[in-house]
């Protein structure tokens, strides 16, 4: 047995009992109401409200649907490299998206606009430093002209970009 077969067994699902651990799984399922998990485990709906409610129980629920997601995973991961070929650009898009953030290279709040707006605000940000830094080494030295930058590209009546 590996270290890391050790470690899931040693983890909250499997330190709970076997009805709760059949509670976990009848609510990752998602099929049945909370008043049939409870009559299946031979608890009250108060009881598996009660289980539901406590750390344990929950980070076992956690634990369990990680296992049982990475039971998937490779074929998930393949479907998404598949799609890589695509006749959409779009899904392509998406494809590609979806294997940076598995990858670590973008977060879940992340995309190419967006990181190129937070590049630009960020040397927005420096410029102005280094302006406010000069005024300050400088003072007798103010210039006597404001320079507005507009790089956000305007839209046409249309709807398109100039």
């Amino acid at each position: 047995m590996n270290k890391v077969q050790k470690t899931a067994e040693n983890g909250p699902f499997f330190q709970l009992d076997k009805l709760r651990q059949d509670a976990v799984a009848m609510l990752f399922n998602d099929e049945l109401t909370d008043e049939q998990i409870a009559k299946n485990v031979h608890r009250s709906p108060r009881t598996l409200y009660t289980w539901k409610q406590d750390p344990l129980f929950k980070a076992a629920q956690e634990q369990y649907s990680r296992l049982v997601v990475k039971d998937y995973k490779n074929d998930a991961l393949k479907k998404v490299h598949e799609l890589l070929n695509a006749r959409s650009e779009m899904v392509q898009l998406q494809s590609a998206t979806t294997i940076l953030k598995m990858a670590g290279y973008l977060s879940d709040n992340s995309t190419p606009e967006l990181d190129e707006a937070k590049t630009r605000k960020a040397k927005a940000e420096a410029d102005l430093a280094e302006y406010k830094a000069n005024l300050i080494a400088n003072p007798d030295k103010i210039p006597d002209k404001t320079i507005i930058v507009d790089d956000i590209p305007k839209e046409n009546d249309d709807g398109t970009d100039d």
